[in-house]
């Protein structure tokens, strides 16, 4: 479709030339104009960082005085801002959720999350794989994000994902969907806004 193709490379080439590492940047830009997610000096934990656009977004946010920490399973290249740090590692895996936390010296203000499965074109396993990679990140929440703090995560329309939605609910005081301008025409995704985590209830 002509349409879909325009729209993807209008975000791709304005990532590239204004210097980001993907359009995601402008995902998490819409997200945040929006939702206010961000103040100077918060602490940000990026599930599934890989290549950093989001990293980007979350830096110039928080500014030198925040702290923003990406976290994949490869190698995510260094920023030249100190405030923007990386570590390789499994975003699932509890132990390296602890460590996350460790480096930062407290709980996030902010968790996010635009972790996609491999996709494998079967789409019942493919949703199952999202939603499975979205519970994930809902339950890092339980280690890494601060009470009453703010949780964004990625989900594709499909099996099961209602249900997950349904379940999030009690997580937090405010639950939203967006779907967003920066998305990919052809795409099914959209995002899960949660404000006012309630640690009690993951």
């Amino acid at each position: 479709m002509p349409g879909s193709y325009n729209r993807k490379d209008h975000f791709y080439n304005k990532a590239k030339s204004q210097g980001f590492r993907s359009r995601a940047y402008f995902k998490l830009e819409e997200l945040s104009a929006k939702y206010k997610l961000f103040r100077t000096g918060f602490k940000v934990l990026d599930l599934g960082a890989w290549p950093g656009g989001w990293l980007q977004f979350a830096g110039k946010a928080v500014g030198p005085k925040g702290l923003v920490l990406g976290l994949d399973l490869v190698e995510i290249e260094a920023f030249a801002e100190s405030h923007i740090k990386t570590l390789r590692g499994d975003a699932c895996d509890p132990h390296v959720q602890q460590q996350a936390v460790a480096l930062a010296g407290a709980k996030f203000d902010v968790v996010l999350s635009d972790m996609s499965p491999k996709l494998s074109g079967v789409r019942e396993a493919d949703s199952a794989a999202a939603v499975a990679l979205a519970e994930a990140a809902l339950s890092a929440c339980r280690f890494c994000l601060k009470e009453d703090g703010a949780l964004v995560i990625k989900l594709f329309k499909g099996v099961g994902t209602e249900e997950f939605v349904r379940g999030a609910r009690s997580s937090f005081k405010k639950l939203a969907r967006e779907e967003l301008e920066a998305s990919r025409k052809t795409s099914n995704e959209y995002y899960l806004v949660g404000r006012g985590f309630r640690i009690s209830n993951v």
